[in-house]
């Protein structure tokens, strides 16, 4: 009789063990981020003060929540829906000139991952 009240002590606790195991990792869900393409002018690339820039941003993204700034100022864009993505369009600012610049984006997706994402330029000095 002993026996056989171990042995249903063991099935019992295998049996346990396998359901909190199988209910750690079905409980997560995958974030799916918005994600950015497309950079107009391509990264590394020598541009004059004010020039305007672009990207398309994914269907996943909420475009409400596009945010960019350039060297922390922030940045002022139109968003156009296009072709199951945003086509994001800006300037940079007049007042950076003979540096390089990061275009900087945060957004976050329809489904609240967020994602940030950017490139980099090199802003050449106008001559006076």
């Amino acid at each position: 009789m002993n026996s056989i009240k171990l042995l249903v002590i063991c099935m019992l606790t295998v049996f346990s063990a396998n359901a909190f195991a199988y209910g750690s990792s079905s409980s997560k869900k995958a974030c799916k981020k918005p994600k950015m393409s497309q950079f107009t002018p391509a990264n590394l690339t020598v541009v004059a003060p004010q020039s305007e820039f672009s990207f398309q941003a994914s269907a996943l993204t909420n475009p409400d929540s596009i945010e960019v700034s350039v060297k922390k100022l922030p940045i002022e864009v139109t968003i156009k829906a296009e072709n199951n993505s945003y086509l994001v369009t800006g300037k940079l600012p007049a007042s950076l000139q003979g540096t390089y610049a990061r275009v900087k984006i945060n957004a976050t997706g329809t489904n609240h991952c967020k994602a940030s994402d950017g490139w980099l330029l090199e802003i050449e000095k106008t001559q006076p």
